[in-house]
């Protein structure tokens, strides 16, 4: 009897502790759903600056202008006093050519020159004697013609007609000497030709160079045949090759919806990643025409090279602005959730708690964007991830320090 009543104590001690550990754990749990756990959340403010929407171009550096320099007459290389990295002056002798058979060329011009002078002078010489002989033999029948007709049958007319003959004689004389000194004259025309001709191909075996800049490359040694390069009939092969790199032309492909922005003379800013440095540069050329399979517009922007800092084939950006606005109501893209052509931000409201706006956009930047309608300057929006939050949670808004900058 005894050790029954103990068990029921003991039952009905168990039973009082079990009711009470439920009641205590029903008022924590109806307090926890009452008084939920406020989270803290980041915020970025509503706020006007001034905000630009752009486009960023890639593009590479090539030379002013470069060319491969051939040689105008066949021959072999005797000398050659530039190599790859030299830099060369407009006219300066790179290399030298020798063709054996042009210096015999020349001298057979030089004395055919010379000979050719040698028969205009004798022509001369005798148009001159032949000049004097018609005018002493038409002096004398002009005499005897004269006297002949003052005194009649005083000159026998044997005589007059043998002063006649002469006299026609001496002037066909004249007449056979100038045909022989304009063939004279006009075979030292042809020499001299020659001679210049020949002479000119002897400054060819000088290979120059065609304006100032560096050699970049180099295709030929001394002792190396190089073929004439005006000569269709052989691929020939260039001595060296020369550019220009005191200005580099940056080539862009400009995206049709910036063509209207490009203008020639426009300054830009040309950053050079390799160097990590930023050059000006002017907008020098474009097509003015976009191309029909890129719908890109071929544009050149020329930047000073002085100190050869840049080279060719580098590549470098430029940043054209397409709209700018000084005021306008930005939030940072972060904060923007968008589902198709709709955007929405989720608000922290005057009680901190949250709430869906649908907002419309205008302008962007690479961090932030404008809000034309949904938002006012001042308002709260949540940046950052959305999925530990809920419309309706009320949370501890933490505001966030940006960097400001809107343009880029």
């Amino acid at each position: 009897m005894e050790l029954n009543l103990k068990r029921i104590v003991v039952v009905v001690i168990i039973l009082v502790a079990a009711v009470v550990l439920l009641i205590t754990y029903g008022h924590k749990a109806k307090a926890n759903e009452e008084d939920p756990q406020i989270r803290s959340a980041a915020v970025a403010i509503a706020e006007k600056h001034p905000l630009s929407n752009t486009v960023t171009l890639s593009g590479e550096f090539r030379p002013f202008q470069e060319v491969d320099v051939h040689a105008k007459i066949a021959g072999y290389i005797r000398v050659i006093h530039v190599d790859v990295g030299d830099h060369v002056r407009q006219g300066q002798v790179m290399a030298v050519l020798e063709v054996p058979e042009l210096k015999a060329e020349l001298q057979g011009s030089d004395a055919a020159v010379r000979r050719s002078k040698d028969a205009v002078r004798r022509a001369n010489s005798d148009l001159q004697r032949a000049q004097s002989v018609h005018e002493a033999s038409h002096l004398n029948f002009s005499r005897l013609k004269d006297a002949s007709a003052t005194h009649p049958g005083i000159i026998a007319q044997q005589e007059l007609d043998d002063a006649e003959a002469k006299d026609k004689e001496a002037e066909a004389q004249i007449s056979a000497d100038e045909a022989a000194l304009s063939e004279a004259e006009n075979q030292l025309d042809v020499a001299i030709a020659n001679q210049q001709q020949f002479t000119a191909m002897t400054d060819y075996t000088n290979i120059i160079a065609p304006f100032d800049g560096v050699v970049t490359k180099r295709y030929a040694d001394t002792g190396a045949l190089v073929q004439a390069g005006t000569s269709s009939s052989t691929q020939a092969m260039p001595v060296v090759r020369v550019a220009e790199t005191d200005v580099c032309r940056l080539i862009l492909p400009v995206p049709e919806s910036a063509v209207p922005q490009v203008h020639l003379g426009s300054t830009v800013q040309v950053r050079v990643q390799a160097l990590n440095r930023t050059f000006e540069g002017k907008v020098a050329r474009f097509a003015d025409a976009v191309d029909q399979e890129t719908r890109t517009m071929h544009t050149e922007v020329d930047v000073k090279n002085t100190n050869q800092t840049l080279v060719q084939g580098m590549y470098a950006e430029i940043s054209l602005v397409l709209a700018h606005k000084d005021a306008a109501l930005t939030i940072p893209l972060q904060a923007v959730v968008r589902n198709g052509s709709e955007a929405t931000v989720l608000v922290v409201n005057a009680q901190n708690r949250l709430e869906e706006r649908r907002i419309q956009l205008g302008l962007e930047s690479n961090n932030r964007v404008e809000v034309l309608s949904g938002l006012k300057e001042g308002d709260r929006v949540l940046i950052g991830s959305r999925s530990e939050y809920r419309v309706g949670d009320q949370v501890e808004p933490k505001p966030i320090v940006e960097n400001q900058g809107a343009e880029s």
